[in-house]
């Protein structure tokens, strides 16, 4: 009996043809009723028809009737239990995500965490954390992330999509006045570096440079000295407190008095483990990724190439 029959979100998509942002979104507004079934959401068959009626009522066409209207938010929020989910990383691209999540669906609840790229993956293997941002160099093939997750992620299933590449590099002093072209020229004599914390992107990037170069981490004066984030170290180095940092483009635009060199295009993804209660997880930040709306408001911020953002790069 029809009464007996409920759908998920992804089946009403389907339905109905129309995106699950659409779908969210109607069950955010409370036009369409929905309930949860552990961390699913479901909507029973009599809700869905219901809904479908009202709209005929209004003597609306079904699109125009599931057309997001932006001020519906503030006017009217359906009751649900929000799932908390944790976001590793520090990029602000995570804060904005985190903003999209919670504009189409209340039954989630973003969280933020600023751990590192190998910390945020065994958070993750520990049940830690739900959506982890990496963006960790392996030397040896050129690769970023997939060699890492692997390893760390061994007998998970999980999916990696790609958020943005940023060019990656070495901070120097304005004006460049130690000449610094490249990875060999961090061996020139009483040079200073900042570096990063263990488990950063930066900090790995530079540790397999140093190998492939065969320079060894003794030879670095300063290479003890440890800062968390892309700012502080741009801020060391254009304060005159060290000759030399690793880090991304985008902190330099923001530092004052600091050069950037560009070394590599990194890619920062995201890793999701796929079980029943991500799946819907899932496909939402994929549309989300590929919307038109967060793609224009990451376009904003200068160093973002969003030219793979939202492609599913690796599953298992």
């Amino acid at each position: 009996m029809s009464e007996n029959i409920s759908y998920t979100t992804e089946e009403i998509s389907k339905l109905l043809k129309i995106s699950k942002l659409t779908v969210y979104d109607l069950i955010k507004k409370g036009d369409l009723a929905s309930y949860r079934v552990g961390k699913q959401m479901r909507v029973d068959a009599s809700d869905l028809e219901a809904y479908k009626q009202r709209s005929k009522g209004n003597q609306q066409s079904l699109r125009d009737a599931l057309i997001v209207q932006p001020d519906a938010a503030s006017t009217a929020r359906h009751s649900l239990g929000a799932r908390s989910i944790v976001i590793t990383g520090q990029d602000i691209s995570l804060d904005i995500l985190g903003r999209h999540i919670e504009k189409y669906t209340h039954a989630l609840r973003p969280l933020r965490s600023n751990a590192g790229s190998l910390d945020s993956l065994i958070s993750m293997y520990n049940g830690q954390s739900d959506v982890v941002s990496t963006h960790l160099l392996d030397g040896d093939t050129g690769e970023y992330n997939i060699p890492y997750i692997r390893k760390l992620l061994v007998g998970s299933s999980y999916v990696v999509i790609n958020l943005l590449s940023r060019k990656a590099g070495l901070f120097v002093q304005k004006g460049n006045p130690r000449n610094l072209k490249g990875w060999s020229d961090l061996v020139q004599p009483d040079l200073r570096i900042i570096n990063r914390e263990k488990g950063s992107g930066a900090r790995v990037l530079l540790d397999e440079q140093l190998r492939l170069h065969r320079i060894s981490a003794r030879e670095l004066l300063g290479y003890e000295d440890e800062l968390t984030n892309h700012l502080g170290v741009a801020a060391k180095v254009a304060g005159g407190e060290a000759d030399v940092g690793v880090g991304i483009e985008k902190a330099a635009a923001i530092v004052n008095g600091v050069d950037f060199i560009p070394l590599v295009s990194e890619r920062y993804d995201l890793v999701i483990m796929k079980n029943s209660e991500n799946s819907d997880l899932i496909n939402l930040i994929i549309e989300i990724l590929k919307s038109a709306s967060f793609q224009q408001e990451l376009a904003a911020i200068s160093g973002y190439d969003l030219s793979q953002t939202g492609n599913v790069l690796y599953e298992c």
